[in-house]
Order: structure tokens, then sequence, then C-alpha cells
């Protein structure tokens, strides 16, 4: 896997890239890639940082793999290509979109909009074999992401991080509560969003603390 990734996060991330578990993580990939059908397309592995360079981050939403069926994922949590059906999750998410801001439902389930406007839509692991959900989990992967965090955390400030569900906010121990704003809500997946998903309003609140930290509020 030769990393090929926007440079301000190349350059915070250099010394993750040169550990050895990398390399290890980089070789396992390289082999899946080969031999096995691996969502996302290799391309599109680092789509959340180029879309949204570290200066740029204002929200985080840390999803855990990749979609495993074919065509949807496109390397951002939570994220579908036009033209997709929108997974479960996605369309909670949207459905307390409109809840919360009154947003119509959009066309398509591709949060590219969102990313270029400073919303890092990151996955724990970056990659999963067709079909096989987890597949990629415990690799190296996990570890990558964490350091990722951890960057963000040290680098920005007045970040909000939308932790949903317990995976996710098991994160937050990454992260100074004093300079950035964790939101912690149910996972929106249906077995888990009537528990308090729908009705969070982190929507509302990610634009409110924008807005109090002068920075520009994201057009949901």
């Amino acid at each position: 896997m030769d990393v090929k990734i926007e440079d301000s996060w190349k350059n915070s991330l250099t010394n993750v890239f040169q550990a050895h578990f990398f390399k290890e993580l980089a070789e396992f990939v390289k082999s899946e890639y080969q031999n096995h059908q691996i969502f996302p397309p290799g391309k599109e592995i680092f789509n959340a940082f180029w879309h949204c360079p570290l200066p740029k981050v204002k929200v985080v939403i840390l999803g855990q793999d990749p979609y495993h069926g074919e065509g949807q994922a496109h390397g951002l949590s939570f994220s579908v290509k036009p033209g997709i059906p929108f997974p479960p999750s996605l369309l909670n998410i949207l459905k307390e979109l409109k809840n919360d801001l009154g947003k119509d439902m959009p066309p398509n389930g591709d949060l590219t909009r969102w990313a270029d406007q400073g919303v890092f839509l990151l996955n724990a692991t970056l990659t999963v074999r067709a079909n096989q959900a987890g597949s990629h989990q415990h690799r190296g992967w996990e570890i990558f992401t964490d350091e990722v965090i951890k960057v963000i955390n040290k680098e920005r400030d007045h970040v909000v991080f939308l932790l949903w569900g317990a995976y996710a906010q098991k994160k937050a121990e990454l992260i100074d509560s004093s300079r950035h704003l964790i939101l912690k809500a149910p996972h929106p997946s249906p077995l888990s969003a009537h528990r308090g998903f729908l009705g969070c309003g982190h929507f509302s609140k990610a634009n409110d603390y924008l807005s109090k930290t002068n920075q520009d509020p994201i057009a949901w």
C-alpha cells in the first residue's frame, strides 16, 4: 500500500507511517486487495483525509467499519455514493437531521458535502472484505486511527467530536474535553437509535458550539 494522503495529514502522521505496525498493516492490506474483493476501492481508502485536511477539521464523526456491500463504501464514515440506497444507520442520521434542523431528506447518501466543509468522517477500520463485516479489525487500523484522533486533539482547537455508540465513546479518553466538545449518543443503527440517538440534537449543538468559538457552522 503506497500511502497517498493529503499533505497536512502526511506531515502530522509521518512517524505513524514509519512505525512497524503500519508497515505490517500495509503489507496485509496490499495482499488482501490482491487476493480478495475489498471495500472501499484502494484509491478511496483515505477519502476522508483528502476532503478534510487537518487545518480544516471542525467536526469528527467516528464510525467503526466501512460498509461491506457492493458499491457502498467510499472512504467516508456512514456515507454512500449517489445511486446507492441509504443504509439503515445513515437513514436514521438523516431522520435526526430533519428532526433537529428541519432539513429535508437529501437526494442521495453522499456526505462528501459535509467532508468538504470540515466534517471528518473517520472509520476506525478503513478497509473490509466484501460481505464480511469486521474482517479487517485488529490488524492495525485501530492503532492508526487512534493516532489520527490524537493528532486532531493536539493540533486543532474547538473541534466537535460526535461519538455515537459504545465503540466510538471509548475514544473520548483520547480527547481533551477542556479544549474540544464531546457529544455522546447511542449508535444510529436501528437496534439502538430509539434509545436516544433520535432526538439527540447533535447537529444543532455542534453548530452552536462552532458559532460560539468563531467558526462557520456546517450547512448540514
